[in-house]
């Protein structure tokens, strides 16, 4: 693989013909590789599949199910008058984990 620098800021099609270049695949090819990475990190973190998804040495994806909060009463720190917090239904939120390769990359 060639370590060629990079002075700016890639867009997909430029991404996409970097990678073609390097790889000696075709760009079309590569474009496929994208979806059928985007289609399978879909598959991990829906509801009914394991919610996890690592990409080896870069990124680490884990779902996280966040219960209903009910409607509570509390008081402004500011005004200290008592006032009332709506109720929030459960929602799933997302949590990327950067990998110790790509923190390295950094540095």
């Amino acid at each position: 693989m060639q370590n060629t620098e990079i002075k700016q800021y890639l867009t997909k099609q430029k991404l996409l013909q970097h990678i073609a270049n390097n790889t000696g695949l075709s760009k079309k090819n590569v474009n496929a590789v994208f979806e059928t990475l985007n289609e399978t990190i879909k598959a991990h973190i829906k509801k009914d599949g394991p919610e996890k998804f690592i990409l080896p040495g870069l990124l680490k994806l884990t779902v996280k199910n966040v219960p209903e909060q009910k409607e509570k009463i509390g008081f402004n720190p500011f005004t200290k008058k008592e006032m009332k917090f709506k109720a929030k239904p459960a929602s799933r939120k997302i949590k990327v984990r950067i990998l110790k390769n790509l923190k390295d990359m950094v540095k």
